[in-house]
């Protein structure tokens, strides 16, 4: 059987999701769930040059914890892919960002986002996860798959 790009892919977030479950079996805090999967996300995926949550507080959108270069503290409102994913309470993949009205540009070297709204236990929108990459057009449906169902294990004691 010859593995292609997207079966690869496929097979490192299935490891990935496996070890993260094994590690996020310490707390059930959000902030300290969120901080092990960015950086290991960050860390495990080609081509996430920025990986993190931002976090909804009190109407505005706020950086969480996070890997990469440095962020945007407080994301424009209702501006930009984080809000739109929120306000739309679906996924985004933005393939050039630059394309994308209303981008944010936290740091010039980001090409392509996903941005995957982050609900709690009640159902809640709280934030959002998201991720860029240097690469155009680098998220693809297995990156929605996986990391929407990394983003509910957050709140998702295991």
């Amino acid at each position: 059987m010859i593995l292609t790009i997207e079966n690869k892919k496929e097979k490192r977030y299935q490891r990935i999701l496996t070890q993260l479950k094994s590690l996020l079996t310490k707390t059930d805090q959000p902030i300290p769930r969120m901080a092990t999967i960015a950086a290991v996300l960050h860390h495990k995926m080609d081509h996430f040059f920025w990986t993190g949550f931002y976090l909804l507080v009190d109407g505005e959108l706020i950086v969480g914890p996070y890997q990469g270069a440095v962020a945007c503290q407080i994301l424009k409102k209702n501006t930009g892919v984080c809000w739109s994913a929120i306000l739309k309470n679906e996924v985004e993949v933005v393939p050039d960002v630059h394309q994308f009205p209303g981008h944010i540009a936290c740091d010039s070297r980001s090409n392509s986002e996903i941005v995957i709204p982050l609900i709690d236990k009640s159902g809640l929108i709280v934030g959002c996860l998201d991720v860029d990459s240097q690469k155009f057009n680098h998220f693809d449906e297995i990156d929605k798959i996986y990391l929407t169902r990394i983003s509910h294990l957050v709140y998702q004691y295991v």
